[in-house]
């Protein structure tokens, strides 16, 4: 059989399906809008793979006005005669056994994305109706599936001149907890998809939704210069310190690898690692491989030049990284992942490759570059004398906190458990709402910090800066953990498991929780990971007749309350907005944001750590029309107070 003939021999059969309804989470991960996307990835990533093989090359993801989604993609289209051992059709084959498909056959893709391989038969499997159209070898066929099982068999359906697959599916409401697809999430995927594969189109429409001119929302992602494109859009809101990304790739023992680089103004370190076009937030050996390439390679240039001659400390790996912005992708024919979240990439002998590739191109780029090269070198030693100087700081607040006798800030209002599993830590915006939540919480389990104003940004302030910062030390010695140069947390420190930041409901109150969390995010970015930050949800108004209230969190809540208590008209019933959480008392404020039973917490995590990165960047750095441009688009989502 030769390599390109893509027919129902191809697919392999591993085992049953009633597996993935039973527990679904272990499959796509869970069954809230993660999960509910996921399903749009894995089909997505069948198309993909098609378009790797070199036989795709548009593929369209629709929204369809109730929620379901259609893929079509113009590839070879997936078999569909008869399979030799399951003896039905290669298709039925594909779309209802798990593990069933081209990418666990060798010759049919040589490497392939989709998490784990669970494929498009899990996503037939979760979703109430399915439909399969094939179009190959000049006809249509049809296949349709309920749950997972066919309805009928696969069937000839007319004739077609091209090839393809489109898959339309409906989510099954009584799996998922969340019906509504996100728009931009699904957006931020496929760009990340068009980078990652040069030259493939994907268009995204969404037919809930027209623009001014009447047309459906829609977007086409296509990139023809693929990472050091991807490094340019991450970096559009820093300002950059070379003039072009340093671009290379190889591939040696069948790993294909990737790199774009490049290097900016800023102080954060960012790099992106991909396997397989699957993000591995945890990084892994590829990203050892790139980052011992990195520091080996500018540490001997600077010392061949004698650039460090008069330091009189050492150069260390991360002082090559301030500033750093890095895209790695490498596709890997067998991925072994490991780590909590199953994103850590374990193949060992990918390090020895991404180093070889990533050094060769780092010492063509400062050979032939030299003017850039003493650029970044310097952008290093500078890197190097303010971690000289953070040490000291870190060192000064935690010596603080040890002559100060167990340490924890003046400000602090402790509870009496010290039990980290159940204890919670509320971040609470100014000194009256604090007294407020010191009064109305449980004091077993709750302890309350207020900070005062807004802390510092930041995304624009180096480490020492941090470290000097009366608000940022607070909450360091507060939850007892600090972060190491690497930036790396000591998790059994945690004094509380739950960090909730409580800020008004007003734009100051936004503003204020977007500073925290770009702390969170650039300085303590395994507490995001781990699921320790929360976003208190106090609500915005209060609906009252007599002695009866509601408490409503948005204006469809209030109007419902309204009618509830006053009927059509309305009457006798006064409505309080909450402009800050100063406003209630201290049983209101339990009763509504802090009372386990009945608040409402949003848990902060990260769903595309790229995407998160440039959307810090943008918000909270120097450049304003990217700022500007971002609020005008998302001015619909804001609550205006007037």
């Amino acid at each position: 059989m030769s390599k390109s003939d893509y027919s129902a021999d191809n697919i392999q059969v591993l085992e049953g399906l009633e597996a993935v309804r039973k527990r679904p989470a272990m499959y796509i991960g869970d069954v809230g809008t993660k999960g509910l996307h996921h399903l749009v990835y894995e089909v997505v990533d069948n198309s993909i793979d098609e378009a790797l093989a070199g036989h795709c090359s548009e593929i369209t993801v629709v929204i369809q006005p109730d929620n379901s989604i259609k893929v079509t993609d113009d590839g070879r289209g997936i078999p569909v005669a008869m399979h030799k051992k399951e003896k039905k059709s290669a298709l039925e084959v594909v779309m209802t056994v798990l593990h069933a498909g081209g990418k666990f056959d060798k010759d049919t893709y040589k490497v392939s994305g989709g998490l784990h391989g669970v494929g498009v038969s899990c996503v037939n499997a979760l979703s109430s109706h399915l439909k399969a159209e094939v179009h190959r070898e000049g006809k249509v066929f049809v296949q349709e599936y309920s749950e997972g099982k066919p309805l009928f068999d696969v069937k000839e359906d007319g004739k077609s001149t091209g090839t393809g697959t489109i898959i339309t599916f409906m989510p099954d409401k009584a799996i998922f907890t969340v019906e509504e697809y996100n728009y931009s999430t699904l957006a931020a995927r496929l760009r990340e998809l068009s980078f990652l594969n040069a030259g493939i189109k994907l268009i995204l429409i969404d037919e809930r939704e027209k623009d001014e001119k009447g047309n459906f929302i829609t977007e086409t992602f296509h990139s023809e210069g693929g990472l050091s494109e991807f490094v340019k859009y991450l970096d559009a809101t820093r300002e950059a310190l070379i003039e072009e990304p340093i671009n290379s790739g190889g591939e040696r023992d069948q790993v294909v690898c990737e790199i774009a680089l490049q290097y900016n103004t800023g102080y954060s370190e960012n790099v992106h690692s991909y396997v397989n076009n699957i993000n591995t937030i945890e990084g892994g050996t590829h990203v050892s491989g790139f980052r011992r390439a990195l520091t080996r390679t500018f540490k001997s240039y600077g010392e061949k030049n004698k650039y460090f001659e008069k330091l009189k400390f050492d150069i260390s790996g991360e002082d090559f990284r301030e500033g750093l912005t890095a895209l790695i992708s490498v596709k890997v024919p067998e991925p072994q992942f490991e780590g909590q979240t199953k994103t850590k990439l374990g193949n060992s002998e990918v390090t020895g490759v991404v180093e070889t590739i990533v050094g060769q191109a780092l010492n063509n780029y400062l050979e032939e570059n030299p003017k850039m090269a003493k650029v970044i070198i310097q952008k290093v030693i500078l890197a190097a004398t303010a971690r000289h100087a953070a040490r000291k700081a870190r060192e000064l607040v935690q010596r603080k906190s040890v002559l100060g006798g167990g340490g924890l800030p003046g400000k602090l209002a402790d509870c009496s458990s010290k039990d980290a599993s159940i204890c919670e830590l509320y971040l609470v915006e100014g000194d009256s709402a604090g007294g407020t939540a010191k009064q109305g919480r449980d004091r077993n389990f709750q302890a309350i910090l207020p900070l005062r104003g807004k802390i510092l940004n930041v995304e624009k302030a180096m480490d020492h800066k941090i470290f000097d910062n009366e608000e940022i030390k607070n909450i360091f010695t507060a939850t007892g953990v600090m972060p190491n140069e690497q930036k790396e947390l000591d998790l059994e420190k945690l004094r509380y498991h739950k960090i909730v930041i409580m800020c008004d409901a007003d734009v100051d109150g936004s503003h204020i929780t977007t500073l925290i969390l770009t702390f969170f995010f650039r300085q303590m970015k395994p507490l995001i990971e781990s699921g320790h930050i929360y976003i208190a949800n106090p609500p915005l108004y209060q609906v009252k007749k007599g002695k009866k209230g509601i408490y409503a969190w948005d204006d469809d809540e209030r109007k419902k309350a309204s009618f509830e208590l006053g009927g059509e008209e309305e009457k006798g019933v006064s409505i309080q907005r909450y402009k800050g959480l100063g406003e209630m008392n201290a049983e209101q404020l339990w009763e509504t944001t802090m009372n386990p039973d009945t608040r409402i917490l949003k848990q902060v995590t990260i769903e595309s750590a790229a995407e998160a990165d440039r959307i810090f960047s943008m918000l909270m750095g120097d450049e304003v029309p990217p700022r500007r441009e971002f609020i005008e688009t998302h001015a619909k989502y804001a609550n205006i107070d007037a």
